[in-house]
């Protein structure tokens, strides 16, 4: 009984927070695109909840189910930095941990919704709300059609408190701050170009790298860049 409170209460508190960050893309213009290559009645059910409220006085929300074998791709042409990735997926799902994984480096914001006995590793996601009842019971039970409808009138709640839709402050006040110029982000490459220089795409848009401290790169890969030049190539999970 314990174990199930307190597995309860930290599903309780992913879901909280994944609803605010939610609500904040939303409220600065985000996209939200749903993805669930094993059971696609989930990512259309999402979209819809999204788009088509059906509490009277809810606004509908930009939200789109990619149905695209190749979803990576899709997002690739159609999704923006400041746009919302939710996937809902078994942690088994390997195109899924690698669309996360480009789709936080372009900068959006991603949440994986699942259930099951494994759980994504850490980092897949910036949010992951995940159910601990066998897959794929669950896969066609309520569980999952309770979390994101709970996601969802989560968020409408955040739209009803407006301060509460202020972004983080930024904490960087220099013109150049020596902790964020430090830090390493995963890039994704977007063409490679002569003289040992890369074009990438990050949360800040393309950008051009020096590559000459790694093996040549390949376009749609990923790579940490820091200070302008990649330092490491990102292995990815076979999927």
């Amino acid at each position: 009984m314990g174990s199930d409170r307190g597995c309860e209460e930290a599903v309780g508190r992913d879901l909280a927070l994944a609803s605010l960050a939610v609500a904040r893309r939303f409220a600065s213009g985000a996209t939200m695109w749903c993805v669930a290559p094993q059971w696609p009645f989930h990512a259309r059910h999402v979209a819809v909840e999204f788009v088509h409220p059906v509490v009277v006085g809810k606004r509908s929300l930009p939200a789109a189910h990619v149905d695209d074998l190749d979803p990576l791709g899709a997002l690739r042409v159609v999704s923006s930095p400041s746009d919302i990735l939710l996937a809902v997926a078994g942690a088994g799902e390997r195109s899924v941990a690698t669309t996360m994984r480009h789709a936080r480096a372009w900068g959006l914001l991603t949440l994986w919704i699942g259930c099951g006995r494994e759980r994504p590793e850490p980092g897949a996601a910036d949010h992951v709300l995940w159910l601990g009842q066998e897959e794929i019971g669950a896969a066609y039970g309520g569980g999952l059609v309770l979390a994101y409808h709970l996601l969802w009138e989560l968020v409408h709640v955040c739209f009803e408190h407006p301060g509460l839709l202020l972004a983080e402050p930024a904490q960087c006040l220099e013109e150049v701050c020596v902790t964020c110029s430090d830090e390493g982000r995963v890039a994704e490459v977007v063409d490679v170009l002569p003289g040992n220089r890369a074009n990438v795409r990050t949360a800040g848009g393309i950008e051009s790298v020096d590559t000459t401290l790694i093996d040549p790169p390949s376009p749609g890969g990923l790579i940490l860049v820091h200070a302008g030049a990649a330092i490491a190539r990102v292995e990815e999970t076979p999927g």
